[in-house]
């Protein structure tokens, strides 16, 4: 995707939809101070490009009974493409597993996981990732607090 060229009002757009995604487009266009055709114009056109991806509820993964939060540090045998696009295809798979970064390094994929408990983790990581086809090694490290997790990207001029 081509960078797209923001301008003041784009940026306080993003902005606005990035702190509230259901925002209604009379309170966006208020807020950004013009008024509400420019500013469904405007919202579509950054859809459309490609900088508003979607829009998302943030759900609160304890509500839902998920207590871990662990980060597994994957390790490939084999670094060809498709062993690489066949453990990502792998990866999308499991529900568990809520974020998926191949790394340059020592560690060729970061896995942002949740786990009911401990057990349920352990049961995850025996059966499905250190099982893998492909997977040589797998260190983990468990998330004791978060103190910053923000949704988007920073919207700077």
């Amino acid at each position: 995707m081509t960078r797209h060229k923001l301008d003041a009002i784009d940026r306080q757009i993003l902005t606005e939809v990035q702190a509230d995604g259901r925002i209604t487009n009379v309170d966006l266009s208020a807020k950004v101070g013009i008024s509400a055709p420019p500013c469904l114009r405007r919202l579509r056109a950054l859809e459309e490009s490609g900088v508003i991806r979607g829009y998302h509820a943030d759900i609160d993964p304890k509500a839902l009974g998920y207590e871990l939060t662990v980060f597994a540090m994957v390790g490939l045998s084999s670094q060809a493409e498709s062993d690489l696009r066949a453990f990502e295809d792998r990866v999308k798979q499991l529900p568990q597993v809520i974020e998926c970064n191949m790394l340059q390094g020592e560690i060729d994929f970061l896995l942002k996981c949740v786990a009911h408990d401990f057990a349920d983790f352990q049961n995850f990581l025996v059966r499905e990732l250190t099982s893998a086809p492909n997977v040589s090694s797998v260190k983990t490290s468990l998330v004791l607090r978060q103190n910053k997790a923000l949704p988007g990207v920073p919207i700077l001029d």
